[in-house]
């Protein structure tokens, strides 16, 4: 267990270090934007267009790893839809809700950790699962969302699709995927450059993290922010650390035991992806789309705070 905490904990603390920053108004929440947008527009692509080219196309193109992870996310949706309507909450919150519940933090925060305690290896399921996130899973979630009065599931989806096309992620997982299949890298001067990018993603991103956090809290506490719903936040937060990781782990046993026939190390990075910490970015597009953000921001940081003790003991045990 300490060793892994060795590993871990400058991964939170830096998370720590952002939102302390922020709370301090050392960095003032103006400047969170502008990380934001590093983080998200260059250092992170540059970093999953690496892993990506660096790994074997048929770890990316694993259709079955796909699936059942995506089997997995559509049933921690539907429990985290029937835990918040039994709450009375609307459609808007419920969708939310269910969405950090199922998102892992695996861009800003699983991708560099993960290559970090089982080494280059865990890069590639750890994509194949980005990619399900931001693409199907986020767009199911979003498209519950205007079940409520007056919202139009089209004009949904359609945001959804603009949403998933701006975001330069996915596109960058492709571009790496067709480099791991031509084998190609580009020129010196490109490869250095990407290089440093995608060195600087990990300890931005967690400092970014930490500051988004720290925002919500900040403007919370302003004449100008409602009040946040408090309803079902700690019985969301156990859902994404408790019943995620163990619903994935218990999925795709079971799936090997019918002849699946996926990997023992697969299994265990999948199972790791899900004791990850909600992903932040939720947070953003509750607020874009008319939902108690503060609420998101909440179970974030919970899960977040917690997962500094819980993801490595989920490691100690899970590990061999």
């Amino acid at each position: 267990m300490l060793s892994v905490l060795t590993v871990t904990s400058p991964f939170f603390l830096l998370v720590l270090a952002g939102y302390i920053a922020t709370r301090t108004r050392l960095l003032p929440v103006q400047a969170i934007s502008g990380l934001n947008a590093f983080v998200l527009y260059f250092a992170l692509p540059c970093m999953l267009f690496r892993f990506g080219s660096l790994t074997p196309i048929d770890q990316l193109l694993d259709l079955p790893l796909a699936g059942l992870y995506l089997f997995s996310a559509l049933i921690m949706i539907g429990v985290a839809v029937l835990l918040s309507r039994k709450r009375h909450l609307d459609w808007n919150n419920t969708a939310f809700g269910a969405l950090v519940s199922t998102f892992p933090n695996t861009g800003f925060m699983g991708v560099p950790l993960l290559v970090a305690l089982l080494g280059q290896a865990a890069a590639g399921p750890t994509i194949v699962t980005i990619f399900v996130d931001l693409v199907i899973v986020s767009s199911i979630c979003i498209g519950i969302s205007r079940l409520s009065s007056g919202g139009s599931m089209t004009t949904a989806l359609r945001k959804s699709v603009r949403g998933v096309i701006s975001n330069p992620m996915p596109w960058a997982i492709g571009l790496g995927a067709v480099a791991s299949a031509l084998q190609v890298q580009p020129p010196a001067l490109i490869d250095a450059t990407v290089r440093l990018l995608g060195d600087a993603a990990s300890p931005v991103a967690l400092f970014t993290i930490g500051a988004v956090l720290a925002r919500a809290a900040v403007l919370h506490n302003t004449k100008d922010q409602i009040e946040v719903i408090h309803t079902a936040v700690w019985p969301i937060t156990v859902l994404k650390l408790v019943l995620h990781p163990v619903l994935l782990y218990a999925t795709f046993q079971t799936a090997n035991a019918l002849g699946a026939g996926i990997d023992s190390f697969t299994v265990l990075v999948v199972v790791l992806i899900g004791a990850l910490p909600s992903a932040s970015n939720v947070a953003i597009l509750a607020e874009r789309f008319h939902a108690d953000s503060g609420r998101v921001a909440r179970i974030v940081l919970l899960t977040t705070a917690i997962a500094f003790i819980s993801f490595p003991a989920t490691v100690a045990l899970l590990r061999p």
